[in-house]
């Protein structure tokens, strides 16, 4: 037990001195502005991937036709994959020269079964674009008005080969939602972070951008479309390893994409499950140690909880390290929550800590399986 708890104390002292450098990380990356006299000049096609999305579809094409952006230069591709819904139809309802629905169906029989449908969908998507810069958004997402423009702005001043950019839940009153958000808003801290500190490659394809050239000369999804998830990341690392220098985060918080909660438990662990299913796959070895002490910290915890409730004792040395945990976290999250707006979520936050942890560890676990349902089909 001595052996035990020792172990714990200095993964704990670990722990902290990582999430203090998340907060440094976070910190030196500076807010980006885009001058209003910019005149882009860079065509865009913004790839959307979308499997029985009716309910989001529409609002999500309308947020990003009010960019203030030249109309001529952005094209808008829905790669419909297999929706029975009537996504395809809402598409093509919008009758736009700049607004297009391809389907899955045209390019791959329906009998025919692979593991990365999203993937295949983008890489449609991409080889029918025209556009110089590939910009990647989810079918349930909103865009803000200045999306595209701020996107732009750091592809023409920086010459980038891919873009990160910020993601954010919507606000619900429900508990659930409000512990995602607080965990998305985290995991989008840690995101730029462990970029600005080259400590890993981390990204979300709700809100990613990348040069065209660049992805044909990764080979694109080629070699790492075995897996059904893992589109940004393992894409961000191709990119990174061909490109080391040349990519960039983009933190604006006009240039924020935001995403819906998972409305119930079921559905979220389904989600967080298909999330951690990629984490084996990394060929980053500050990435994979970060996520395996950020797991084994975790892990401690439940594993020291479960024996608090046989020896009184380590109930005392339980809440003292929680009580670290939500301290050196909530340090973290201050400032992000100002900068997404959501300082009073804040509130809830040490009492969800100990879901936190359950979460991790179960999610974690299951991801390792790589078996979960996500989108009416079952993954391996």
């Amino acid at each position: 037990m001595t052996i035990f708890l020792i172990a714990t104390l200095i993964v704990t002292l670990c722990y902290t001195i990582l999430i203090v450098l998340f907060r440094r990380g976070w910190q030196l990356q500076l807010e980006s502005f885009t001058p209003e006299i910019f005149t882009p000049s860079t065509s865009v096609s913004i790839i959307i991937p979308a499997r029985n999305e009716a309910i989001n579809i529409t609002a999500c094409i309308s947020s990003i036709l009010k960019n203030n952006y030249p109309k001529h230069l952005f094209e808008i591709i829905v790669v419909d994959d297999f929706s029975d819904d009537g996504t395809q139809d809402i598409v093509h309802s919008f009758q736009l020269p700049n607004v297009y629905c391809l389907e899955l169906k045209n390019f791959m029989s329906s009998e025919e079964k692979i593991n990365a449908y999203k993937k295949k969908a983008l890489t449609i998507g991409i080889e029918h674009s025209t556009g110089k810069l590939i910009v990647t958004t989810d079918a349930d997402c909103i865009v803000p008005q200045k999306w595209l423009r701020n996107i732009v702005f750091e592809f023409e001043i920086k010459n980038p080969v891919m873009i990160i950019a910020p993601v954010v839940f919507s606000e619900s009153p429900k508990l659930l939602s409000i512990f995602q958000t607080i965990d998305f808003m985290m995991m989008q801290g840690i995101t730029i972070a462990t970029h600005r500190l080259g400590l890993g490659s981390m990204s979300n394809g709700a809100n990613l951008a990348f040069s065209k050239n660049a992805f044909q000369e990764v080979n694109g999804y080629d070699d790492i479309n075995f897996l059904a998830s893992g589109d940004d990341l393992m894409l961000t690392a191709k990119m990174k390893k061909k490109f080391p220098k040349r990519i960039v985060c983009l933190r604006s918080d006009v240039a924020i994409v935001t995403t819906h909660p998972q409305p119930n438990l079921s559905s979220f662990f389904r989600q967080r499950i298909r999330w951690a299913s990629k984490s084996g796959k990394y060929n980053d070895p500050k990435l994979i140690a970060i996520l395996s002490l950020v797991y084994l910290f975790n892990l401690m915890l439940l594993v020291l909880a479960l024996l608090s409730c046989r020896e009184l004792y380590l109930l005392y040395f339980l809440i003292g390290i929680l009580a670290t945990k939500t301290i050196i976290e909530l340090n973290f999250l201050i400032p992000l929550a100002s900068f997404f707006r959501l300082k009073k979520m804040l509130y809830w936050f040490p009492l969800l800590q100990f879901f936190h942890v359950l979460y991790i560890v179960s999610a974690g676990f299951l991801g390792m399986i790589g078996k979960y349902e996500w989108k009416g089909r079952r993954v391996r």
